[in-house]
């Protein structure tokens, strides 16, 4: 039988596989299904749609065949290291005075072994009620492999009950969190000499001026009183960014081309379509003007994914587990999103919790103090202890 292995030895495993957003997963896919197989549990492996060939979620049941159990849900990407300056090979488990580095090894290959090494133990232990485990892909391009994941376990494996999604939240209940809505923006403009700007459409002015709307949104949200829900929230309003722009083709023309992206991230009680409207009016209004200009020039708005947000309820059994295991009390929420929101969407109780610290995940150096990884196995020992 294969040997059973420590979260902190699945860990370095994880850790070793590259899964870059841009690039496959398959490889780690491939090393959990057959882990698990060495242990007896058959996992089901769900191919990306589009990209069949280079990504795949994975999931897998433990326990008796019912419905009511527990998913322990991670995902498998990790965010590129390109041009940061690491002190150790960033897909090689390094241990440095209480830490253990690695691309990954916060957000959030630390819960994936964690979560592995649970339903091996769950396998071996014997429970009587069950617990799943959910991988997915693409989670850090938007969580846009969460929502196929949902689908995908519908009638594959009994319906559980509670998601425990490990994001890093220093094993602290997470129970509501922003969504987000985003695109990408290619402004069409029409080139002529600098000189005679007015006579041309530059779709790097014009394209300012929706840029320009997003600084005045945010402006006018921080100045507004927010509601219950929204000021559990920092900042306490849905905010506008644009963090990526590219476009021209040189100083003394007015520009072809401006491209950026633009995205919102959503409070709970504010509907994401909401803000998709007010972005397409405000485009409608600059496309007239343009073309009041120029009749070829406009505007093209590609959405990029779409994320629910985490919304806080009462009667939450996975809040109700969580805390029960950890005796934290507190009330969290976090700006960030997760495939909790996903989850909740698919009519499951979803709470956020996981080892590490938010603050570490995507820098050079990333790490999980071991602590924290220790806390981790704790807290999957006595929910173990629950499941019995």
């Amino acid at each position: 039988m294969t040997p059973r292995l420590s979260p902190r030895d699945i860990l370095a495993t994880l850790v070793a596989f590259p899964t870059v957003s841009r690039d496959t997963n398959l490889p780690l896919i491939d090393w959990v299904e057959g882990y698990l197989a060495g242990h007896g549990i058959a996992a089901q492996r769900h191919p990306k749609p589009s990209e069949p060939e280079i990504k795949a979620a994975l999931f897998a049941h433990v326990g008796p065949e019912e419905e009511g159990g527990v998913i322990l849900s991670g995902h498998t990407d990790v965010v590129p290291v390109d041009g940061q300056a690491w002190s150790s090979d960033p897909f090689t488990l390094t241990e440095r005075d209480g830490r253990l580095y690695g691309r990954g090894s916060t957000d959030m290959k630390g819960f994936d072994a964690l979560a592995i090494w649970a339903v091996v133990e769950a396998k071996h232990r014997g429970v009587s009620t069950p617990v799943q485990l959910a991988l997915s892909y693409d989670e850090e391009l938007g969580c846009m492999g969460g929502a196929d994941l949902v689908a995908a376990m519908a009638g594959a494996v009994p319906r559980a009950r509670s998601v425990i999604v490990g994001e890093p939240t220093m094993m602290k209940a997470v129970t509501g969190h922003k969504g987000g809505v985003n695109f990408w923006i290619h402004v069409h403009g029409v080139e002529v000499h600098s000189s005679i700007l007015h006579r041309g459409v530059s779709a790097i002015m014009w394209g300012a001026k929706l840029i320009d709307w997003a600084n005045r949104q945010n402006a006018a949200s921080a100045e507004g009183t927010p509601d219950a829900i929204a000021a559990l929230f920092d900042p306490p309003y849905t905010n506008v960014h644009v963090g990526q722009a590219r476009g021209g083709t040189a100083h003394n023309i007015t520009a072809r081309d401006f491209e950026f992206g633009m995205g919102f991230r959503v409070i709970p009680g504010e509907d994401p379509q909401m803000w998709t409207q007010r972005l397409m009016d405000k485009v409608s209004e600059l496309q007239a003007a343009m073309q009041a200009v120029r009749p070829e020039a406009w505007i093209e708005v590609k959405p990029m994914f779409e994320l629910p947000p985490l919304r806080p309820t009462e009667h939450n059994a996975a809040e109700e587990l969580v805390r029960a295991i950890t005796g934290d009390n507190g009330t969290m929420q976090v700006s960030y999103g997760t495939e909790a929101s996903h989850f909740q969407a698919g009519g499951y109780h979803a709470v956020v919790c996981g080892p590490g610290d938010i603050g570490i995940a995507h820098q050079p150096d990333e790490y999980i103090e071991i602590s924290q990884l220790e806390a981790g196995q704790a807290f999957m020992e006595k929910l173990l202890d629950r499941l019995k």
